[in-house]
């Protein structure tokens, strides 16, 4: 992937930041939006089809139904709370031992013939010293490279598991994580953090994932 079309992609997703009370306390929250070039039928359908989940994302193992549970490998497991099929599926998001409250969902729109638009809100109660440290990019370029895998599938340009591994630690995957954090910066900045704060955890949220 070249320069420009690291740009490219960064470009054409949306980002926002901010929080929203829920029962468990004060979430803090990302939310996503892009456009792909495919019907909402084949979104969905990546995005739901455990097949396709293992060819873009991860491979993922369950009962696939409102209620059932699922894991994706070495990653994330939950249950799932919602499936209204072609346009919402919310999940619970949960890693570790005290995950607490987190939750993802998927929203898709149809835009004329051929175009779907994707929306991921991740909602989650988490440790404000955690928030303090990176802010929203925390999560927000590891949803940014999921959106671009996405997007490769979708395009029919889909890469190994392991060439995918293998591109975040490129140069070529280190740019795309920087200009991603940076652009969480901007979301951060957008609800309302001082630029102290932004530039401290755009920072350190490069750090984490270029290891420089």
């Amino acid at each position: 992937m070249s320069d420009s079309e690291i740009v490219e992609e960064i470009n054409r997703v949306h980002r926002q930041a901010g929080t929203r009370q829920v029962e468990a306390g004060e979430a803090h929250t990302v939310l996503m939006r892009r456009t792909y070039d495919a019907d909402i039928a084949d979104v969905w359908d990546a995005v739901t089809s455990p097949e396709r989940i293992g060819r873009w994302f991860l491979p993922v193992s369950g009962e696939f139904k409102v209620g059932g549970r699922y894991q994706l490998e070495g990653n994330a497991g939950g249950e799932i709370l919602e499936c209204t099929e072609p346009t919402r599926l919310r999940v619970s998001w949960l890693m570790g031992p005290d995950p607490g409250f987190s939750e993802v969902q998927v929203r898709l729109t149809p835009e004329g013939e051929g175009r779907t638009v994707f929306e991921l809100e991740h909602v989650a109660v988490v440790p404000e010293e955690f928030i303090g440290q990176f802010g929203p990019g925390a999560v927000g370029v590891g949803w940014d490279g999921m959106l671009l895998g996405l997007s490769m599938h979708l395009a029919g340009n889909g890469i190994s598991r392991e060439e995918a591994e293998a591109w975040q630690t490129s140069p070529e995957g280190k740019e795309f994580s920087r200009l991603s954090a940076e652009a969480w910066g901007a979301a951060y900045a957008a609800s309302g953090a001082d630029a102290e704060t932004v530039a401290a955890t755009t920072a350190a949220t490069i750090a984490f994932y270029t290891g420089s």
